[in-house]
């Protein structure tokens, strides 16, 4: 197995010190070559020694983690682990970009499969794009533009969620159907875009059914109901979503 050296940077000593022990304990593949407690340190001994990866804070005195991809342009020469104590907010930030991050305090599980994930290597160009969108969502708090980021087994794809028509539960696999008439796979489960989703214009009418309302076609009147998608598909309404389906319709009128 080969080695990943990785650098912390984290302002707390006490945050440094517990993802040392867990990364001792649960990820021997990589050694903590160095540690900093700010930015500008950071910098300075990126410049003497390379790392293959740097777990990051996010929020920081002074200058943030958004401020060391920056000085590289967001092109940087080493992988990144997000480490945040953020809210929920931010969280789904980090989802809506597809990046990998720990909430403190680090579960182990989650440390294991962000390392894991290293091994699969992405793009310079969707890196940087990836950058951009989280950092657009957490600094700007800006959601107008309503981009996502879907990671796939065949790569990472880069949507506006008005392109999304609907997205169905496929076992433990999610299917996204877009306008374009493309679908794409996602390991994810439907739960889990049902709670990214929350807030927008997307309604879950049915266990295995999730519909972009801005795409809804006609409405048809059953015991549940069945709505008509711009695509032509046709989706079963359960009855116990027939009344949110019907609030969610009324809002956007």
């Amino acid at each position: 197995m080969d080695t990943i050296k990785a650098l912390l940077l984290d302002d707390e000593k006490n945050n440094r010190i517990a993802l040392n022990k867990l990364i001792e304990k649960f990820c021997p593949q990589v050694v903590v070559t160095a540690e900093c407690e700010s930015v500008d340190e950071a910098i300075a001994l990126l410049e003497k020694q390379t790392v293959d990866v740097v777990f990051l804070d996010v929020e920081m005195p002074g200058k943030n983690g958004f401020d060391l991809l920056a000085h590289y342009n967001y092109h940087c020469p080493f992988d990144v682990i997000f480490t945040t104590a953020y809210s929920q907010y931010a969280v789904k930030a980090f989802r809506f970009s597809a990046l990998d991050y720990l909430l403190k305090p680090v579960d182990p599980e989650e440390l294991i499969q962000a390392v894991h994930r290293l091994s699969v290597k992405k793009s310079e160009s969707i890196k940087y794009k990836q950058y951009e969108l989280l950092e657009q969502k957490i600094n700007l708090k800006d959601l107008s533009k309503k981009q996502i980021a879907i990671s796939t087994l065949e790569g990472i794809y880069f949507l506006s969620l008005d392109e999304i028509v609907h997205i169905d539960a496929d076992s433990s696999y999610t299917k996204i159907f877009l306008s374009s008439n493309d679908m794409i796979m996602s390991s994810k489960p439907l739960k889990y875009f049902e709670e990214l989703l929350e807030g927008y214009d997307f309604v879950r009418i049915h266990q295995s059914h999730i519909i972009n309302l801005r795409h809804i076609r006609r409405y048809v009147r059953g015991d549940g109901g069945q709505v008509i998608m711009n695509n032509g598909t046709e989706i079963e309404v359960s009855r116990r979503k027939k009344d949110d389906l019907l609030d969610k319709i009324a809002e956007t009128l």
